[in-house]
């Protein structure tokens, strides 16, 4: 039987972000996707001159009330949030997710905390980010935030690796008992690349990759739909990181070499199968 996901996060016309980014990957890789939009914009909001709206939180309340009618969510074996656009939707997000454990007990949530980035600081609309520190993560299974919501969300710096590994247990003694941190440029990552660590059960792993010359948007969506996926069929977050690291990269990488601004999923979606280079992660 199928992997099913519920994935509540927000939704484009054009370009690959949010389910924009994760429902074609995970259908490739064999995935049900039940994809909830919290918003429904033109483009990325980085586009001059896009356009769209966020949906209320009665919204997202409705369909959960149609699906569950048709037995979709006892079909579900997870639920992943992302962008959610206002505090009010994380809060029918977390009825959501409620519901789906109503209806399947062995469901697991997956919470990427979108709050903000590096250099950019936070993007929310005001009460997101108290919403997912105070509300959304506690009640995750898994965590998949980048260094930037790591340091916020638990108020301790990501500097080294020992301080990533501080932060990492800080969060999951709130909640996740499964945390992925991406984005890291600790004090000994070369400046030619980039470190995440996956950590769980007491144990963690450290997995670097080569710094793509591109920054490209829907990259922190895809690396957590595939993270959860592959440990939802492994239970692994060792073995996850390793093939969600290794297909994210060789599709950034397709997307560098045509020059592109979005993610080249349709054309790399090789990747996702067989990823051109395997990256393995290290015990630290």
């Amino acid at each position: 039987m199928a992997t099913t996901l519920l994935s509540i996060q927000s939704h484009v016309v054009y370009g690959h972000v949010g389910n924009s980014a994760v429902a074609f990957p995970l259908q490739r890789l064999g995935a049900e996707v039940l994809p909830l939009n919290t918003v429904q914009f033109s483009s990325h909001a980085g586009y001059p001159g896009w356009r769209g709206r966020a949906f209320e939180a009665a919204a997202i309340e409705e369909c959960v009330v149609g699906l569950e009618a048709v037995g979709a969510l006892a079909l579900c074996d997870g639920v992943l949030s992302g962008y959610l656009g206002k505090a009010e939707v994380g809060e029918a997000m977390l009825s959501a997710v409620a519901a789906v454990r109503a209806a399947n007990s062995a469901a697991a949530y997956c919470c990427d905390p979108v709050i903000g980035d590096v250099g950019r600081g936070l993007y929310v609309e005001a009460g997101v980010a108290e919403f997912l520190r105070k509300r959304a993560l506690p009640a995750a299974t898994i965590a998949t935030p980048n260094a930037f919501e790591l340091s916020f969300v638990t108020g301790l710096p990501v500097d080294d690796v020992a301080g990533a590994r501080r932060a990492i247990a800080a969060l999951q003694t709130t909640g996740p008992r499964v945390v992925l941190a991406t984005s890291l440029a600790l004090n000994d990552t070369p400046a030619d690349a980039l470190d995440m660590i996956a950590a769980e059960s007491g144990e963690a792993w450290r997995l670097r990759t080569p710094r793509l010359p591109i920054a490209v948007n829907g990259a922190g969506d895809l690396i957590a739909a595939l993270f959860f996926l592959h440990w939802l069929r492994r239970r692994s977050a060792a073995e996850a990181l390793a093939a969600a690291a290794s297909s994210v990269y060789g599709i950034v990488a397709a997307t560098a070499a045509a020059g592109a601004r979005e993610l080249r999923l349709v054309e790399a979606q090789d990747e996702l199968l067989h990823p051109t280079r395997r990256f393995r992660p290290e015990a630290i």
